[in-house]
């Protein structure tokens, strides 16, 4: 088989975004993938979870329609209708990622890759024979997948993971959500609009331990008047699968008879299997190490992704396939670990990038934040939603903006200014002073800066 530039081992958001940009830049591309391109972010993750949250979430407006004078009756759902809209979606999208693969000359190698050299991958294939394909740089880009706990005795029927999940016919009457990271929150949102009475369960003190508390402070508020249960700092004891549900022991002491449990406790790294023994790397709990330039201790392959243990987001998997890209063909891109937007899709919206108060804290900054309510916003009465807000947090010196957190609508498209202030070094005197169009959502970025300065204009 010919020899490539480099082949990259996986073709989620970082392998195949990776792979694009390498062809792009003249490199000779290989591709191998065990199953559909586009990786868990396209076909088991990103994409399938937003189409449903999509649904939910128009169901919800439609219901909230008399508010705004619109008088439309009885809904129904038709939950088939909305898995088939959003495996439509996902096969578009999974085509387009083939037609580009074509267009720019990666050639996909479809089956299961190891490595088996510093510039080589064997590869059985769907027909069951092996295929070799060598290259003078390798980039791991295999990903992760969720993390099925023993404790849990996941069966993919009563009790499921996120993929068995996103595989339903039909919504529980009432299901049990283990976790309360964003995945957890995603699907408890979309299980409580489409009807499912809905219990989370979180071992830690707060909903998505990893953001601003303030952020989490305000999803637990809107969770409980959406009627979502949520149990923080609480253990699930035992799980007893029955014939048509499953009984829920709590550390607390309370019992759940539930249709369903959905566990949501993590994601395991997929490097077990890839024949990284067979080059001499080795794992850390599942984290190959790379340095500054995403190179492993063996010069000729490359790590991204979920595997490197860093962020696991797909767009954070991209800029490192990028940057990789780049770099083997003699070029510069830079991967700004401390900008890199989390969003996370629930009702309301959450996103934040940058650094919290505590983080600059234990980075010995002295910082200060502001808080802008979107209930002072005309734009979010405009369209019916007023809960949450805009943080930002700056350095108390230089007013550099050193994070921003938002909780509320339109939060993950946001987002984007923020990243771009942080990146460009920008203080909250020059968002301020940024003409924002009214009336918009993103005039709450620029009220926040104001309030920083201590000249809020909408607020007493």
């Amino acid at each position: 088989m010919k020899e490539y530039d480099v082949c990259f081992l996986g073709s989620g958001p970082g392998g195949y975004v990776g792979a694009l940009r390498a062809a792009q830049l003249g490199e000779s591309v290989a591709v191998v993938e065990r199953g559909p391109v586009g990786g868990v972010c396209l076909n088991r993750g990103c994409i399938p979870t937003k189409a449903l949250l999509a649904s939910a979430k128009l169901l919800g407006e439609i219901r909230a329609a008399e508010s705004f004078g619109v008088n439309v009756g009885e809904v129904e759902v038709d939950f088939k209708a909305v898995s088939e809209r959003k495996e439509k979606i996902v096969a578009t999208l999974r085509k387009g990622v083939e037609t580009l693969f074509k267009s720019r000359g990666v050639t996909l190698v479809r089956g299961e890759g190891r490595l088996t050299g510093p510039n080589e991958v064997k590869v059985k294939a769907d027909g069951g024979e092996d295929v070799i394909v060598r290259a003078t740089n390798l980039v791991l880009a295999t990903g992760s997948e969720p993390l099925r706990a023993p404790f849990f005795r996941i069966d993919g029927k009563r009790i499921i993971t996120s993929d068995e999940a996103l595989e339903l016919k039909e919504v529980p009457g009432s299901i049990l959500i283990i976790g309360a990271g964003a995945i957890g929150c995603e699907f408890a949102c979309i299980f409580q609009r489409f009807g499912a009475k809905v219990t989370v369960v979180e071992l830690l003190d707060r909903m998505l331990p990893g953001i601003d508390a303030d952020l989490s402070e305000q999803l637990m508020r809107s969770f409980k008047r959406s009627r979502i249960s949520v149990h923080t700092g609480t253990k699930v004891e035992g799980l007893e699968p029955g014939k048509t549900g499953v009984k829920a022991k709590l550390s607390s002491g309370k019992e759940l008879d539930v249709d369903m449990v959905l566990v949501a406790v993590g994601r395991k790294l997929n490097t077990d299997d890839i024949g990284l023994d067979a080059v001499g790397i080795e794992t850390e709990k599942g984290v190959v190490p790379t340095d500054e330039n995403c190179r492993t201790r063996v010069g000729s392959i490359y790590a991204i992704g979920d595997i490197t243990g860093k962020w696991l987001l797909a767009h954070y998997a991209s800029r490192q396939g990028m940057a990789v890209a780049h770099r083997l063909a003699g070029k510069d891109m830079t991967v700004n670990d401390d900008v890199v937007p989390n969003c996370i899709f629930t009702e309301p919206e959450v996103a934040s990038v940058g650094l919290t108060e505590v983080q600059a804290g234990e980075r010995g900054i002295k910082a200060k934040a502001a808080r802008f309510p979107f209930r002072a916003l005309g734009r979010a009465h405009v369209g019916g939603d007023v809960d949450g807000f805009v943080k930002i947090v700056s350095d108390e010196e230089t007013e550099q903006v050193l994070g921003v957190h938002i909780i509320g609508p339109v939060a993950t498209d946001l987002i984007a200014e923020a990243a771009l202030a942080i990146q460009m070094e920008a203080t909250a005197e020059e968002i301020a002073d940024t003409i924002h169009a009214h009336p918009t959502h993103a005039e709450s970025m620029m009220e926040a800066a104001e309030m920083l300065l201590g000249l809020p204009t909408h607020v007493p």
